[in-house]
Parts: structure tokens; C-alpha cells; sequence
């Protein structure tokens, strides 16, 4: 699990339905920003570009999947990155 930097200087951890959650919400502004007629067109076709490799909202749930059913074999140390629940 990653950990981020709360602005009082907390540490807090992400969880993997945040993570995943994150992920979804990204690739939706992305596709936002493609979109947008009132950008330049740099950035309309940066946002596209990104988002050829971007994971869609059904990658993210079947890694999160994935993850959860690897968390009963000894694969190792590390637990799941994503999650199929984004609540």
C-alpha cells in the first residue's frame, strides 16, 4: 500500500478502493478533457493519448478481482493494489 502526506503532516494510507477509485475518476476527467471544445487542441489531444493506455473503469474492477483471490495464495508480502469496490 502507498502511503500520501496529509497537509497537518499525517501519514495516511491509500486503500485499494480509494486507489481504484482514483483511477476511475481520473480516466473520467481525461475523457473530459478530450472532449472540451474550449481547450486547445494540445491538450484535448494529450488527455486522448493518455487514455489509449489508461485502464477503464472494467480493467480496474477485474484487477481488483485479480488481487483479492491473489491475497489467499502465498504469492508474497504485498497486498492488493486496486479493488472491485469503489465504495
Amino acid at each position: 500500500m502507498s502511503c500520501g502526506s496529509m497537509p497537518s503532516g499525517e501519514v495516511t494510507m491509500t486503500m485499494p478502493n480509494e486507489r481504484s477509485r482514483a483511477v476511475v475518476n481520473t480516466r473520467e476527467f481525461l475523457v473530459a478533457l478530450s472532449r472540451d471544445g474550449t481547450l486547445p487542441e494540445k491538450v484535448r489531444h494529450d488527455a486522448k493519448f493518455l487514455l489509449r493506455h489508461y485502464p477503464t473503469l472494467d480493467d480496474v474492477i477485474l484487477a481488483g478481482k485479480i488481487e483479492e483471490q491473489a491475497e489467499t495464495l502465498p504469492i508474497g508480502v504485498m497486498g492488493p493494489v486496486f479493488s472491485s469496490s469503489l465504495k
